[in-house]
């Protein structure tokens, strides 16, 4: 079955089409193409949801045509439409669900919803190791969300822990405006970090010692302005060395609390998703800390780490072929929980 998938539900508009098994759902993805964002949004320091939403309606037709055309598929190819239906900005994914549902309308196609924290989860199943056998706990931790989830099977989802305040991918974010990097920050202090000293500034590890699978990352974000206050001038070293030393807190709290979470749901397979997850100082340290504690990691492949649509189409597959029926009256969701 092809499956040909949208996601609109941010900065990034994604298009794919995925091949899959009717019975594994397994498959590879037949084409692809991701419009980012980031140039138009970076003079505002952060994302404006009507010009993102004006941005996916300018790209998305094109670019549905043109991985139509890479794909070789006509409409009567396609066996189903996988759309990104929430959660995100609201004007962004009317954009996608509309289109989808349009599409859908004129061609006689099947239109089904995803969560887009669902396609995050399953996206390392895009990776060449493919979906570590269940049950596995999921790290899925991006720009807007931080969440220890248990995947017990395809739709059976649960949340141990989550971010009470700010998301990791916010704390990098807003950390970097405080040092007057570029959006988006986290990449910018990723690069900057490589040459910096993370011992030379003392972060803090909010929630670190506390006996939950929470996290918390306001309270690091404002030591990061505290200590970039009463330092004074920084040149580009005390820069990188700050840089060092948010990534790594960063890192110990997400890292410790994925072990923690492992030990206490007896599961020793450990999966990381999210575009956060494209950190290269996070990836190496949940390797070493999973093997230090006898449990296998598996990480997303970087392409799908960031939002795309190969994952929106591959959860609709992995939903057909587990048999995980969609909704029949559904709507863009702007704010909504991981199905269970």
């Amino acid at each position: 079955m092809r499956i040909l998938g949208i996601e609109t539900s941010c900065d990034e508009t994604a298009v794919a089409i995925f091949e899959g098994d009717r019975a594994s759902g397994k498959g590879r993805v037949l084409s692809e193409r991701i419009a980012s964002q980031i140039e138009t949004h970076a003079r505002f320091g952060g994302v404006v949801p009507e010009v993102a939403s004006r941005e996916h309606l300018i790209a998305l037709p094109m670019m549905v045509e043109g991985v139509m055309k890479e794909a070789d598929c006509g409409w009567s190819d396609i066996d189903h439409i996988a759309v990104t239906s929430g959660p995100g900005l609201m004007g962004a994914l009317l954009v996608g669900v509309s289109y989808a549902r349009a599409l859908g309308c004129v061609n006689n196609i099947p239109v089904i919803p995803v969560h887009h924290m669902e396609g995050h989860l399953l996206a390392p199943g895009l990776s060449e190791g493919g979906l570590p056998d269940f049950s596995f706990i999921t790290l899925l931790v991006s720009g807007g969300h931080t969440m220890l989830v248990r995947v017990d099977a395809i739709g059976e989802y649960r949340v141990i822990g989550q971010t009470i305040d700010d998301a990791a991918g916010e704390c990098f974010d807003k950390s970097a405006r405080l040092l007057g990097l570029s959006y988006p920050g986290g990449p910018e202090i990723s690069k900057l970090a490589e040459h910096g000293d993370a011992k030379r500034f003392k972060l803090p590890r909010p929630l670190l010692n506390q006996d939950n699978l929470n996290f918390s990352f306001s309270g690091l974000k404002t030591a990061v302005m505290y200590a970039v206050k009463n330092h004074g001038k920084f040149d580009e070293q005390a820069k990188a060395d700050m840089a060092a030393a948010i990534e790594t807190a960063i890192c110990d709290v997400l890292v410790k609390k994925s072990i923690r979470a492992c030990r206490q749901e007896s599961v020793n397979r450990l999966v990381i998703a999210g575009g956060v997850a494209a950190n290269q100082g996070l990836r190496s340290m949940l390797a070493k800390a999973a093997s230090d504690n006898g449990m296998e990691s598996f990480l997303s492949h970087p392409k799908y780490c960031t939002d795309n649509a190969a994952m929106i189409a591959y959860a609709a597959s992995l939903q057909l072929s587990s048999k995980v029926s969609s909704p029949m009256n559904w709507d863009v969701q702007p704010r909504c929980n991981l199905p269970s």
